[in-house]
């Protein structure tokens, strides 16, 4: 065994010991494992620990704890043996924190009131993130046993009452729309074990749309909580970035700002995003980090119809059959309910690609491949692809900022488009309903494509996933006599058969103008009635 080998599971060893914490122990799983494991909770947990993690989103399971209908201890164990079951179902955990959380969850039982607005509530986390007392490896073999960092927004949500029960899985470099390493392994969906559950966020994403989290923390830089979220048929939200804290966060190139990141929750039901932003921003974390804008969470209300814009596509990859139909019954629902819906015309999406896609690694991917190498570990397949995208090379000082004057150039060319679309009737577009990717959730090692996703990172535009439907193999036929546009619309359209995704869920998203979050979030919530979906909606599991 080699010393990578070797180092890489003494990190396993401690997560499987993690695991024998659960008790009472989960029984014997079958081998094989399903191909979808939604049925799987109902048949290993009690019926009460069925019953909490399966009927409730977090604002109701903070209702019943501050009603002490439910103490923080019982709900902090039924979740803590679901994710268990997750784990074993999905491989979605890098760490149980069994006892920590036992001993958390007591204390705040323990208190006369309610610590905060997430009293007793449990959260579960990416772990790149970084926890304080626990090391950190952020994917990377060469950084196994090295601590973590201050986080802020882990801070806030642990004196606002939540209790820490596990840390997620994410993929080597943290840069794939995969969860892939040669650490923890490879994170599966939990509606179909043969599909990827996304990333970078994907330990994340399974363990939600497990229902082994009601509250999840991921990050986005590409698509990172969209993209799980979506594959997974959970709710998902990327803020603006400075919106929210960002430092704690272990990584390379750090202090590379030229796609900035963002945190942000992955949940069962839009009102847990709200709620999140809210406790966050309550805090004015802009007091201690100047870096961030300075702007509370202030929910917007619309006194008219709305004016949204579909994008059927991106003009370079079609999306699925799947993804077309959940575009047209959502956007018929909204024109039904009196909005004003109205094509998105795609500005130069191939061009943006091509500078988000170097944007990423202007150091050529150096400081990335350097750590990988450290340590000997492989280099995986969606790793290297993305480093070695066209025109990604080491840049010097003037091409660089060569380079962020064509994003920035970019950004006001499609400001300049989105308020174009007020010439005619004097309404400007409000939001913008898109596919999160090109389809339901891809093969393994199949997601090759960013741009559904990416596009509004490069222009730094709020985002908010939600469910829709799933793969219906009678609805949703391949389309045989269709003929791709070019490498990429070939790659995607050969991709799919409606039995390959047997099971997916298929979810979009909501885009709004840079910092106009509130609006996007309240946009959503119009959307969602449309559909028929009451407030009690949440994500079905």
């Amino acid at each position: 065994m080699n010393n990578w080998q070797e180092k890489s599971q003494s990190a396993r060893d401690y997560r499987d010991a993690s695991l024998t914490k659960c008790d009472p122990p989960i029984g014997e799983l079958p081998d094989p494992l399903p191909l979808n494991s939604q049925e799987l909770p109902k048949k290993y947990l009690t019926e009460r620990e069925y019953e909490l993690t399966q009927n409730y989103d977090a604002i109701e399971l903070l209702g019943m704890l501050r009603r002490r209908e439910l103490s923080s201890e019982e709900l902090t164990r039924a979740f803590l043996r679901r994710a268990t079951l997750a784990q074993y179902a999905t491989n979605c955990l890098t760490e149980l924190m069994w006892d920590d959380a036992i001993t958390r969850a007591r204390y705040l039982d323990s208190l006369s009131k309610p610590l905060g607005p997430l009293h007793g509530l449990p959260i579960s986390i990416k772990q790149h993130h970084g926890m304080n007392g626990k090391t950190n490896h952020a994917s990377y073999v060469a950084w196994i046993g090295t601590p973590s960092v201050p986080n802020p927004i882990n801070d806030i949500l642990y004196n606002s009452g939540c209790v820490f029960y596990c840390r997620t899985n994410e993929p080597q470099s943290t840069m794939q729309l995969e969860c892939n390493n040669n650490i923890t392994g490879l994170t599966v969906n939990p509606w179909n074990r043969n599909l990827t559950p996304g990333g970078s966020s994907g330990g994340e994403g399974a363990l939600v749309g497990f229902g082994g989290s009601v509250f999840g923390m991921g990050g986005d830089i590409g698509g990172s909580i969209r993209c799980p979220a979506s594959n997974n048929g959970v709710y998902g939200f990327k803020p603006t970035s400075r919106r929210v804290p960002l430092s704690g966060m272990k990584c390379t190139m750090l202090g590379n700002e030229t796609v900035i990141p963002t945190f942000g929750p992955l949940t069962r039901s839009r009102e847990t995003l709200n709620l999140f932003m809210d406790v966050i921003l309550k805090t004015e974390p802009w007091r201690y980090d100047p870096w961030l804008f300075p702007k509370q969470w202030t929910p917007v209300t619309f006194d008219r119809p709305l004016k949204i814009a579909v994008q059927w596509w991106d003009g370079v990859v079609k999306p699925h059959p799947p993804m077309i139909r959940a575009l047209r019954e959502v956007s018929d629902a909204c024109r039904a309910a009196g909005h004003k819906v109205v094509d998105w015309v795609s500005l130069k999406h191939a061009e943006a690609w091509s500078i988000v896609s170097r944007l990423y690694f202007p150091d050529g991917g150096e400081d990335t491949l350097n750590l990988i190498k450290e340590s000997g570990e492989p280099l995986l397949p969606l790793t290297k692809w993305i480093i070695e995208q066209p025109g990604v090379k080491k840049l010097s000082i003037q091409e660089l900022w060569a380079l962020c004057r064509e994003r920035d150039t970019y950004r006001a060319e499609y400001a300049a488009h989105w308020s174009a679309t007020a010439a005619q009737d004097g309404q400007e577009v409000d939001v913008i309903l898109c596919p999160t990717t090109p389809g339901a959730a891809p093969p393994h090692e199949c997601s090759r494509y960013w741009p559904y996703t990416a596009q509004w990172n490069l222009l730094d535009y709020p985002g908010a996933v939600f469910p829709v439907t799933f793969v219906d193999p009678v609805k949703d036929k391949r389309d045989e006599g269709y003929v791709p546009m070019n490498e990429k619309d070939k790659y995607n359209h050969e991709l799919y058969s409606p039995e390959k995704y047997v099971g997916a869920p298929v979810s979009l998203q909501v885009i709004g103008r840079r910092n106009h979050d509130e609006k996007v979030m309240a946009a959503l919530e119009v959307i969602e009635r449309a559909m028929g979906r009451d407030e009690k909606f949440r994500a079905r599991l």
